[in-house]
């Protein structure tokens, strides 16, 4: 039996591992034209296919039909997680596929801060500017029903946050801060969405927390007696009687209480005059005074 007879077998075994080591390179390495640093946003509802032309195309993986086999065999049912990705080293294709997959982006966490009386549409061109896979317009159309109940708060959020999770997170909030009132709010004479309905007013018209409370009592005092809210912050409220059909804005938590804890005066009439502050009135007549003297 001659050298090559008895190592044969050795030798077919090495040209296989050479074999897969050629098409390991060949197939999953990064491209060599690997793009370092490069951020590529993947849109909500992009397929894998479509994923991994894009990655190819920024010369993040070097033969897309490479992913589309990791992605198809890895059980997920071909899904991925929309966002955007930093590649900032380079990545074989089985990475790049678990990334996707679990939605590891490769970047901070996105801060974003939405301030007391903020609208939702506000809200939506916020999430737009940070969430470039976002629409503001698809978030409109999906948050509108939820106006006065999305707190305004800090929330950090990973890059490929999608809208559904924002909205769920703002309304837990808002469901959490809230919470702690439930009782004062059904001893209080006004339904759950009244009492919204009315912070968002008063969020609008006042800015100090004394304020807050005057004002909604003011306003309070005014429905009781069937007189129109007249505010500026919703026009409508000047010729329909009553609290408008929707919260205007998302209230913080001070205007809430403001709503259940209205300071009782004999005031019908408040303005903000030139210097910044509130002034008020008993009579018509004396707001027509504070009018001249303060807004003049």
């Amino acid at each position: 039996m001659n050298f090559f007879t008895r190592n044969r077998s050795w030798i077919v075994v090495l040209a296989f591992i050479a074999i897969l080591f050629g098409g390991y390179y060949f197939l999953f390495a990064p491209p060599n034209n690997f793009s370092s640093g490069n951020i590529v946003v993947i849109a909500q509802g992009t397929t894998a296919p479509d994923a991994a032309k894009e990655l190819a195309e920024a010369h993040i993986i070097a033969h897309p039909s490479a992913l589309r086999f990791l992605l198809r065999i890895s059980g997920t049912g071909n899904r991925i997680q929309s966002g955007a990705y930093r590649f900032g080293t380079p990545q074989n294709a089985f990475v790049v596929a678990y990334r996707l997959i679990t939605g590891d982006y490769g970047l901070p966490l996105v801060r974003i801060t939405f301030p007391a009386g903020t609208t939702v549409s506000e809200i939506a061109t916020q999430v737009a500017n940070n969430f470039p896979a976002i629409s503001a317009n698809d978030f409109i159309s999906t948050a509108n029903s939820s106006e006065g109940y999305l707190f305004p708060d800090t929330y950090f959020f990973p890059p490929g946050t999608d809208m559904t999770t924002i909205l769920a997170a703002m309304r837990a909030d808002f469901n959490a801060k809230t919470a702690p009132l439930s009782g004062e709010i059904q001893s209080s004479g006004h339904s759950f969405s009244d009492t919204i309905i009315m912070a968002s007013i008063i969020e609008k018209e006042a800015r100090t927390n004394e304020d807050k409370h005057i004002v909604a009592g003011i306003l309070w005092n005014r429905l009781a007696i069937g007189m129109p809210l007249q505010v500026d912050a919703e026009r409508d409220t000047y010729t329909h009687a009553g609290l408008p059909a929707e919260p205007i804005c998302n209230p913080g938590l001070d205007s809430i209480e403001a709503a259940l804890q209205p300071t009782k005066t004999d005031y019908l009439y408040y303005l903000t005059g030139n210097d910044g502050l509130m002034h008020y009135a008993t009579t018509f007549a004396g707001h027509e005074a504070n009018l001249r003297k303060y807004l003049d």
